[in-house]
């Protein structure tokens, strides 16, 4: 019973975590905290997600069928886990679709966990971030079942997944789910792409804000700040794939024509 609040309050929780509260009970030691553990799975109140990583079964549910929170079990794969990409846009609510990944950003990230359905993927954060000491630009707090878990902002998400598109599905997935955001603070954009410092990156955020000038309220100075940027001469949208497509000059981005039109399968 006396463990009963910390389990309450901590849904999903580390070995770390547990220690913590234990010691404030005067319970110490790694066998204390075995013993504990041994006891509450045998009964069905915790499960084991990975080593040193454990989800609570609250009273009546199943161990093998109740559902743990994944944007949870991502935030505790390390002490500094920030989730982004596409799994922000899910938590902002602004993906076109779920996917099974799960992808969160830190200084060390782990190998790919995978627990039940979902896959953990961990990232570094961006170089220029790490050398400047800035990883937690754009990195905003959310509430999720009692527990406060870190997440890219809408601004800076905007910029993540334009950046790495590989981590956040098709370019129509990307576009639909950015096109869903009503709002963003536009000198909160630019700042964060020219803080990642790479010209098609900035390229590809510019030529988003021009293609929705009216309704993100975009002006002149917003999309100046960014072209002064832009790559030299003429850059693929994705380097690693150079697919043909139209050269948009303002941008010096070759971009596929369905992505210029937004005609998601339609005969062009």
């Amino acid at each position: 019973m006396k463990h009963d609040d910390f389990f309450r309050k901590h849904p999903v929780f580390t070995n770390v975590e547990l220690d913590s509260h234990m010691a404030s009970l005067g319970d110490v030691g790694p066998r204390a905290r075995e013993s504990l553990l041994k006891y509450h799975r045998k009964a069905g109140h915790v499960i084991l997600i990975r080593r040193g990583l454990y989800a609570v079964v609250p009273p009546g549910a199943t161990p093998v069928s109740y559902p743990v929170d994944p944007f949870l079990v991502a935030t505790k794969l390390t002490k500094d886990a920030v989730i982004s990409y596409h799994t922000a846009l899910e938590i902002h609510g602004n993906a076109y679709s779920t996917r099974e990944q799960i992808t969160y950003s830190a200084a060390q990230p782990l190998s790919p966990v995978t627990f039940r359905s979902r896959i953990y993927r961990g990232v570094k954060f961006p170089k220029s971030l790490r050398d400047d000491g800035k990883e937690k630009t754009g990195v905003v707090t959310v509430d999720r079942q009692g527990l406060d878990i870190s997440v890219t902002s809408l601004e800076r998400t905007l910029v993540d997944v334009l950046d790495r598109p590989n981590l956040s599905g098709s370019w129509e997935e990307i576009w639909r789910s950015l096109e869903s955001i009503s709002f963003f603070d536009l000198d909160k954009v630019i700042e964060y792409a020219l803080l990642l410092g790479n010209a098609t990156t900035i390229a590809k955020v510019g030529f988003f804000l021009d293609q929705h000038r009216e309704s993100l309220m975009v002006e002149e100075k917003h999309l100046d700040s960014l072209r002064q940027h832009r790559p030299k001469r003429p850059h693929y949208l994705e380097s690693s794939k150079r697919e043909s497509g139209k050269l948009v000059a303002d941008w010096n981005l070759v971009l596929p024509v369905e992505l210029i039109k937004r005609s998601w399968g339609e005969v062009l």
